[in-house]
């Protein structure tokens, strides 16, 4: 048996990123019909962003997705997010991110910033813990990060539902956003 070490790569992690998304997640999850939740992702995706842990309030980062890449593992339900009752992907493909405020205590980073959605643009903090650094078999440096923000879906104009004849609704309106990074510091 082998015991595995995380050693950092980095004794700083100061500089410029590019996620790698292949790598990476951008997921949600949504209670439905009160009783389980249903996980979906997003599979196209980009983004960049600048670290400088001397100095964390001049770090930021950007991301761009693409709505109809939204992934439920249900092609119906798929679907049904990517159509004008949810997403309405045919006239808002992009959702984006942009950093505004960024503080950091130790290995616990917040990341504030506008987050637009159909058109609507809304402030968020995205909670995230440094997973570590890492030099890979390729020669990149890379940087590790695990988060999560919880949203409610409706500030978005993402508001269709259903009653349930036994009480509450199919969707719920609160949405937890995940974020799994994975990104190589630029040449």
């Amino acid at each position: 048996m082998t015991t595995e070490t995380i050693t950092p790569a980095l004794t700083d992690i100061s500089g410029d990123y590019t996620i790698d998304t292949s790598h990476s997640r951008l997921g949600f999850v949504a209670r439905h019909a009160m009783v389980t939740k249903v996980r979906g992702s997003f599979a196209n995706w980009q983004g960049t962003a600048h670290i400088d842990t001397a100095n964390p309030a001049a770090s930021w980062v950007k991301l761009t997705v693409d709505a109809a890449s939204v992934s439920t593992g249900v092609a119906d339900r798929d679907g049904h997010l990517k159509s004008g009752d949810f997403f309405d992907v045919e006239n808002h493909p992009e959702w984006t991110f942009s950093s505004t405020a960024v503080n950091r205590d130790g290995d616990e980073w917040a990341i504030t910033g506008d987050l637009t959605i159909k058109g609507v643009t809304h402030a968020v903090t995205i909670e995230f813990e440094e997973g570590g650094s890492a030099k890979d078999p390729f020669g990149n440096f890379r940087v590790g990060f695990e988060g999560d923000t919880t949203v409610n879906r409706k500030d978005w104009g993402l508001s269709w539902n259903a009653a349930l004849e036994t009480g509450g609704i199919l969707v719920s309106e609160k949405i937890k956003l995940e974020f799994d990074i994975s990104a190589i510091r630029n040449a």
